[in-house]
């Protein structure tokens, strides 16, 4: 047993049936649920090492953590963690959900550019008045895409662009080489924008990526271009893309926008050239089995004294 790893012994569950579907628990471990807005049950504050956080918007848990004075991890459901390790501070390990949402948030970004494209929102919005409106539209065959985010996300959306036929580029944070060829570094957004016919976002919030897709970066696309983010809202400047959309300018395919919900007056419900969904992108019948999969895998990990996968602040676990 690696020795200096901290010992878990506590973990909770936000709901009691997440920790029906991961049983049986691993010898030695026992566990609670504690959906960190109501007291914990089974065990106490006290007692909790690790702690499975709540799948899903809002973000009143997030105080509760902090009333767990022996908490050692943290696992998100999520493949974002935003927030959560200021709530935890930094002795506190995090480990999220990466890979366990990267299909369907695919599936929905490939969704997303194929219903603009080809104007199936438009056609949604005129079964309802009984209009038929044939037209010719954009095909994603021949597009040229520009991806942001190389990823687990980002590797299986260029996957599955794969046989419609486009003409993908990569950006990543620095420019390298991968086994799928060249990645552009953010540096290169700005030269690279005015080539391309669609931009999809599906790079990590921080620091430096926040606001990334801003006024010179949209302003730099072309005319009629397809803007798809499936990443988080804060990536994209608000009132930027909502002037380019409401302009008619360009096009947006938006499943995440800051602040979220999007407020009911917002311009962009009514604008013709966006199509928005409530962040629907990793909540598919893929997730349970998949989270119960990736639990399970943690669980046999740290009980055995070992460094649990997908850390994103490494706390007692020592340097990533």
């Amino acid at each position: 047993m690696a020795s200096h790893f901290p010992q878990i012994r506590t973990v909770t569950f936000p709901d009691q049936e997440l920790l029906d579907a991961v049983q049986p628990l691993p010898d030695g471990l026992r566990a609670g649920v504690w959906n960190m807005v109501e007291p914990p049950q089974g065990v106490q504050l006290g007692e909790i090492d690790a702690a499975v956080l709540p799948y899903g918007k809002g973000s009143a848990w997030l105080d509760g953590l902090r009333l767990a004075p022996g908490l050692k991890l943290v696992q998100t459901q999520s493949t974002g963690f935003d927030a959560v390790p200021e709530a935890v501070g930094p002795n506190v390990a995090i480990a999220s959900a990466a890979g366990v949402h990267a299909a369907s948030t695919a599936e929905l970004a490939i969704g997303l550019m194929l219903a603009s494209l080809r104007g199936i929102d438009v056609a949604v919005r005129d079964q309802a008045t009984a209009t038929w409106r044939p037209q010719r539209r954009r095909s994603l065959a021949d597009r040229k895409v520009l991806l942001v985010g190389v990823g687990g996300i980002g590797a299986e959306i260029a996957k599955r662009l794969e046989p419609f036929e486009v003409q993908l580029t990569r950006v990543g944070s620095t420019a390298r080489d991968d086994d799928g060829g060249h990645v552009h570094g953010a540096s290169e957004l700005l030269e690279l924008a005015p080539e391309h016919d669609v931009l999809v976002i599906i790079t990590p919030l921080s620091e430096s990526t926040r606001g990334l897709v801003g006024n010179e970066l949209l302003a730099a696309l072309p005319d009629g271009a397809l803007v798809v983010n499936v990443a988080r809202g804060a990536v994209i400047d608000s009132e930027a893309i909502t002037r380019e959309v409401v302009s008619g300018r360009l096009f947006a395919a938006l499943d995440v926008f800051d602040p979220e919900p999007i407020p009911a007056d917002h311009p962009l419900w009514t604008a013709p050239n966006a199509l928005i969904t409530p962040h629907l992108g990793g909540d598919t019948s893929a997730f349970p089995p998949r989270i119960v999969a990736l639990i399970r895998r943690q669980l046999s990990a740290i009980t055995a004294g070992e460094r649990p996968a997908n850390l994103v602040q490494p706390g007692p676990y020592g340097i990533l």
